[in-house]
């Protein structure tokens, strides 16, 4: 059943409350907490209002006197308004705060360009010993909530606004280790996030009516990054196409190329969002479609490089590329 990672995070965590006195969830009025989550919550939650600065330096005070705080805002404001915050207060100090960024990607697509968060990943990846997670579905989130607790250091999550499909069955998600939802020696399809994963499947099952076999790798820790993983699915393919919903530069397809390009160069084709702000108004489903972060967008990319322009096999052609005039 679909259902948005923000919530499975916000009801894992008050399940947590009761069993670890430790932890303590701050506000920024989000809406994500009714105020009956409130209530039961007691002590361990504090809605600070839309403060996002002072948010990061609270956080950084109470995990320095022995607590752990989960801290609620959008990722925009997350990774650009407070980030000075982050960086000294939390990053410099290594200290255990869990920064649950929703809204992440284009989920604010409706808002435009100043709540979207595109370069979220980009930001947080590069500050020293902060580990970067992108759950794929609502399990995940559960998953990573639970082990952040053992976790040492900050930590970053980008959560999505609406519900989303589960993923198929596969590996537990594990911080730190890259999920292979799919094996094949053709091409590695590199993905983060609910979206760009169900998409990166989907074109994978079309290729397999082409007769490419493609890996499909769920990269949802950015940082550490799981390089092995990568190089070993990378080695006999020869191309990576990455897909996220992110600008191209500096989120999961910069750490795929910085990654093989020390320890397996191989072709890695980054596909995400163009260089420019968004300039089209629409909610987060009809952004996607229309920057072409598509399934279909995926599998001309891989015909494309792999040469296969008349392929064998019954597989639906894709739909014109919506980007494609605007982007070359």
């Amino acid at each position: 059943m679909s259902r948005a990672t923000r919530e499975a995070y916000r009801d894992s965590l008050l399940a947590l409350l009761d069993r670890h006195p430790d932890l303590i969830c701050l506000d920024t009025d989000t809406g994500l907490f009714s105020p009956e989550h409130a209530v039961g919550a007691g002590e361990q939650y504090l809605n600070l209002g839309i403060a996002e600065h002072n948010l990061m330096g609270i956080a950084a005070g109470l995990a320095a006197s022995g607590r752990m705080p989960f801290v609620n805002t959008m990722a925009a404001f997350a990774t650009s308004r407070a980030l000075e915050a982050v960086k000294i207060d939390i990053a410099y100090n290594r200290l255990p705060v869990r920064i649950m960024a929703t809204h992440g990607g284009l989920a604010a697509g409706h808002l435009g360009p100043t709540h979207q968060a595109l370069e979220d990943l980009a930001v947080m990846r590069v500050l020293p010993g902060m580990t970067v997670v992108v759950p794929a579905d609502a399990a995940a989130t559960e998953a990573f909530v639970e082990q952040s607790l053992n976790l040492d250091g900050p930590l970053y999550v980008r959560l999505g606004r609406n519900p989303s499909p589960p993923l198929p069955v596969g590996p537990p998600p594990v911080i730190g280790q890259a999920q292979t939802l799919r094996q094949g020696d053709d091409v590695v399809l590199a993905c983060c996030g609910p979206y760009p994963v169900l998409a990166c499947l989907a074109a994978a099952d079309v290729l397999a009516g082409d007769g490419i076999e493609a890996t499909v790798l769920n990269l949802h820790t950015l940082q550490p990054f799981d390089t092995a993983t990568l190089v070993a699915a990378a080695r006999p393919a020869g191309l990576v196409v990455t897909l996220e919903e992110h600008w191209r530069s500096g989120g999961l397809g910069g750490a795929v190329a910085e990654a093989l390009a020390e320890a397996a160069p191989t072709r890695v084709l980054r596909l995400g969002m163009p260089d420019r702000f968004v300039d089209t108004v629409g909610d987060q489903e009809h952004l996607i479609d229309h920057y072409g972060l598509t399934a279909e967008r995926v599998v001309r990319t891989v015909r494309t490089a792999l040469g296969a322009t008349a392929l064998r096999g019954t597989a639906k052609e894709p739909t014109e590329d919506p980007i494609k005039e605007r982007t070359t």
